[in-house]
């Protein structure tokens, strides 16, 4: 399993990866509070051992990729967060915008999907987006198995967790 990460990490290490709604809500609640992480409810599962790893991650692509849909559920669900953390988040939310590479892709295109019912917005643009040129970075066991039947090149972010990633 590690093996196929690393080899799908290598791939993409230039190309860039995507990262899910829920991995990147935890990137911002740990640079604002690692404390925070396993307190706060949107992040609850994780620990401050995923939030090293994902800093790894960050530092190893080239760059991260999104989408305004993710960034929306991102803002959204740190909104959940109490004050001071809140404003510390959405100001780290403001400055880190810039350094993504954001696509958009037009609503009335993602809803022709067959899978829109199935999955929504967020996900369906997600699988719209990336294949063949981005790896996806996911918590989300039914859009991993999903994508990876698409064909497109994704890890589950719980694999990493289990096996590690150097």
């Amino acid at each position: 399993m590690s093996i196929n990460i690393s080899l799908l990490f290598a791939r993409y290490r230039n190309q860039g990866i995507l990262i899910d709604t829920n991995i990147l809500l935890l990137y911002f609640v740990g640079n604002v509070n690692r404390e925070r992480i396993s307190r706060f409810k949107r992040t609850e599962q994780f620990v401050l051992e995923d939030y090293n790893l994902l800093l790894k991650i960050f530092n190893y692509f080239q760059k991260v990729v999104t989408t305004p849909n993710i960034l929306t559920e991102v803002n959204s669900l740190a909104n959940q967060l109490g004050e001071p953390e809140r404003s510390r988040c959405f100001s780290l939310f403001a400055q880190s915008i810039s350094t993504f590479h954001e696509f958009y892709i037009e609503s009335n295109f993602i809803i022709t999907s067959d899978q829109f019912v199935r999955f929504g917005l967020t996900d369906c643009g997600i699988s719209s987006l990336v294949k063949d040129k981005y790896l996806v970075l996911t918590d989300d066991l039914k859009l991993a198995v999903h994508l990876q039947r698409e064909g497109i090149d994704t890890v589950n972010f719980n694999n990493l967790r289990t096996y590690g990633w150097r």
